[in-house]
């Protein structure tokens, strides 16, 4: 996961609205089950994905008050967290 990506993407669920964020998770997953991909674009696709659910995890924390930095910062520092573990 990439906190610059995180961080955009919460700006587009922003400016945008999340739904286009979900149906992009659920037609990158579709293209997961395509038997031919090569495990390095399996992945891209997989990064991209776990960037998405982040953001989408990251703004419903904005939507009950917590500032953008502190969702950020409290999203990553769980990420980090369940690694070490």
């Amino acid at each position: 996961m990439k906190l610059p990506v995180i961080k955009h993407l919460t700006q587009f669920i922003e400016d945008n609205d999340e739904d286009f964020v979900v149906e992009t998770i659920e037609t990158l997953e579709a293209l997961t089950e395509i038997s031919s991909l090569k495990d390095e674009e399996l992945d891209v696709i997989g990064e991209l994905i776990s960037n998405m659910y982040g953001a989408i995890e990251v703004h419903k924390m904005t939507k009950t008050g917590t500032s953008k930095k502190e969702a950020l910062n409290s999203f990553m520092s769980r990420v980090m967290g369940s690694i070490d573990n």
